[in-house]
């Protein structure tokens, strides 16, 4: 660790990051289906940003505070309050429908990242990106419309946008992680994420509401707030030092399989012959998405 923060040296140990980062997010998936049951959406996602980003304050308290100070404001702003959207999303969407077809739908974020990055950045747009945009049309049918599961509702609607916040989230981060070290940034949207959170929280709940949350419960949210939130934003920033963005998405497909797989042996969530085509699908979009170059 130096004054810049972690650094990954290898390729190989960013990749493994972003392997147990997929891992720690699809078992943490059913999970919070498990606890939304015995605790509202933006009480748990409150407590678990807040728990988070408190125990990055503790630690690296002078660091986050330099970077406030120091940084401009743009540069931990703007992934800080996509991803923060993008999660507080994806979570609401999660209280409202299955898991799977949630899982696959977020991870067309790298579909969306290259269009998100043509109009913030004027980055270069391949036509590839478009064909594979296209192509992942019937893969999000298939998976959502005759998966076998809840269909295509409101879950699924609020999921697409939190994709294009994810998106952003993507780009911003890659942009600014020149700037911002990845504790600090880490902290910083996890920051955003509780502030985001606690604020529907008085809007949509009056307050907090954790009378009916259980020992199981408090359990979920300690396992969300260190392992997914914590070490899952480290991970991926810290990776992203190391590897580019396209391998970084490409590892992450592994994400919604695992989210299936968990769902299946946890809360026997099951697609349909037709949404295990779909799924393929989307994941074959994912991947061809991310080996595309465009530098």
């Amino acid at each position: 660790m130096n004054e810049k923060g972690l650094i990954i040296r290898s390729a190989a140990v960013a990749q493994a990051l972003i392997v147990i980062q997929s891992v720690v997010y699809g078992f943490g998936d059913p999970l919070s289906k498990i606890a939304f049951e015995v605790t509202p959406v933006y009480t748990m996602l409150s407590v678990r940003y807040t728990m988070a980003f408190a125990v990055l304050f503790l630690l690296f308290h002078k660091r986050i505070v330099r970077t406030v100070r120091l940084v401009p404001v743009k540069s931990w702003l703007l992934p800080g309050l996509c991803i923060g959207l993008s999660y507080v999303l994806s979570n609401v969407a999660l209280s409202l429908t299955d898991a799977t077809p949630i899982a696959f739908l977020r991870s067309m974020a790298v579909v969306i990242t290259p269009l998100f990055a043509f109009i913030v950045f004027r980055s270069r747009y391949c036509w590839q990106h478009i064909v594979i945009q296209i192509l992942a049309l019937p893969g999000l049918y298939l998976l959502c419309v005759r998966g076998g599961l809840s269909g295509f509702g409101l879950g699924e609607c609020i999921t697409v946008v939190a994709a294009i916040l994810m998106a952003g989230a993507l780009v911003f981060s890659g942009q600014f992680l020149d700037q911002v070290d990845p504790i600090s940034m880490t902290a910083l949207q996890a920051g955003c994420s509780a502030v985001l959170a606690f604020a529907a929280s008085l809007i949509f709940e009056g307050g907090l509401q954790l009378g009916n949350t259980t020992g199981v419960a408090w359990m979920i949210i300690v396992y969300l707030a260190i392992l997914c939130t914590l070490l899952g934003y480290l991970m991926q920033n810290l990776a992203l030092t190391r590897i580019s963005d396209r391998a970084v998405a490409l590892l992450q497909t592994l994400y919604p399989v695992m989210t299936a797989v968990f769902s299946y042996i946890m809360i026997g969530e099951k697609l349909s012959a037709a949404g295990i085509v779909g799924a393929c699908i989307i994941i074959a979009c994912i991947a061809a998405a991310s080996l595309i170059r465009t530098e």
